[in-house]
């Protein structure tokens, strides 16, 4: 379902250079005047025309570095009047907005963190009334899809057009090779209810390793992102903040030479073949909706019979024979073993919730 959101399109934004994919880039924190300036004049010799800068810092802990504070500001100002590089930073509560306005700052990011609190949300959306800045807002940190839209909503009505979204990932207990687990469907969602925002993925805060950040720019080009938005630092391994997802200017420079950019519909491409192979997709989805419509039924008549025979919904060691069985004649034809679980477990809770429904009725 689309939202009543009304944003411009990514191309009425007027960046310095708005190719696909932007590049925003910059180190984690702005540690000193030095390495923000010197971060900053590497890049612009690399082509950037985006500087990022975290000025203060959220952390989970009281005792982490939580950013210069306003100082770095004043180095941001440098930045620009050096290179002539948009400047882009994080804000999290009004005093952050305002001393941003005022030093200049021509994009505004929102954190996970800030995303998840309406209240906050709010209150950045007030400060920002009949502003024409863009302001990015990440997801966030729990998949809650709802979250990033309703903070993209409070920005939308307070009059706010150029609005994007960052997709930087998702908190886990799950051990897994991230940091912050992608998710990707969610980011699909988001662009599917909202077709006209701006997609940036944030590879260095999915993948808190920068030996996994060019698998993951690459997925989301392939995604069709506008951008990214990947963390730099003269020296990495001695950042302040955050240094195994750090790259030097040099390693982001390779990195983006490596990316295949593929286009929705490349010119001169005749979409004859891929229209026919659709058209065979959209038979299968048919069949498949026939065959699920003709499972329920059958449900239903499981559910009556248990009904009338007082038996319970969850019939454990039959479940189990079902899932192992359909999950070991997908692997024999080349299925993923969690699409088939994630599948038919989806199938099972349906019949539940339908089970139950005539257990109920009167």
């Amino acid at each position: 379902m689309e939202t009543n959101i009304k944003l411009k399109n990514f191309s009425e934004w007027n960046l310095i250079n708005d190719s696909r994919p932007v590049i925003i880039s910059g180190p984690c924190s702005a540690e000193t005047e030095e390495q923000t300036l010197e971060t900053a004049v590497n890049l612009k010799q690399k082509g950037i025309h985006i500087f990022r800068a975290g000025i203060w810092k959220p952390r989970t802990r009281p005792n982490s570095f939580e950013g210069v504070g306003s100082v770095g500001l004043e180095w941001l100002k440098l930045v620009k009047k050096e290179t002539g590089m948009l400047l882009a930073t994080e804000v999290a509560n009004v005093k952050h907005v305002y001393e941003s306005l005022k030093a200049g700052i021509d994009i505004l990011w929102i954190g996970a963190r800030t995303t998840a609190n309406p209240f906050a949300i709010q209150e950045i959306a007030e400060a920002l009334k009949g502003m024409h800045i863009p302001v990015l807002v990440k997801n966030p940190v729990n998949p809650d899809i709802e979250l990033w839209i309703g903070a993209i909503e409070r920005m939308n009505k307070a009059g706010l057009t150029k609005i994007g979204a960052i997709h930087r990932g998702f908190s886990t207990y799950e051990k897994s090779i991230y940091r912050n687990i992608p998710q990707w469907q969610i980011p699909i969602e988001l662009k599917t209810r909202i077709p006209r925002v701006p997609l940036f993925c944030d590879p260095s805060h999915i993948s808190g390793n920068r030996d996994l950040l060019i698998n993951i720019s690459q997925k989301a080009l392939d995604l069709n992102f506008d951008g990214l938005m990947i963390e730099t630092h003269p020296n990495p391994d001695k950042a302040w903040s955050d240094p195994k997802q750090q790259i030097t200017p040099d390693s982001l420079k390779k990195l983006i030479n490596s990316l295949i950019i593929r286009r929705e519909i490349p010119e001169g491409i005749s979409l004859d073949t891929i229209e026919d192979i659709r058209y065979k997709i959209d038979q299968c989805d048919d069949e498949l909706i026939e065959i699920l419509e003709k499972r329920m039924n059958l449900v239903q008549s499981i559910g009556l019979y248990k009904k009338q025979n007082k038996m319970t919904i969850l019939q454990s060691g039959r479940w189990e024979t079902v899932l192992n069985k359909s999950i070991e004649k997908g692997e024999k034809k080349n299925l993923n073993k969690k699409f088939i679980s994630n599948i038919f477990k989806s199938i099972h809770q349906e019949s539940i919730n339908k089970q139950t429904k005539i257990m109920n009725e009167l």
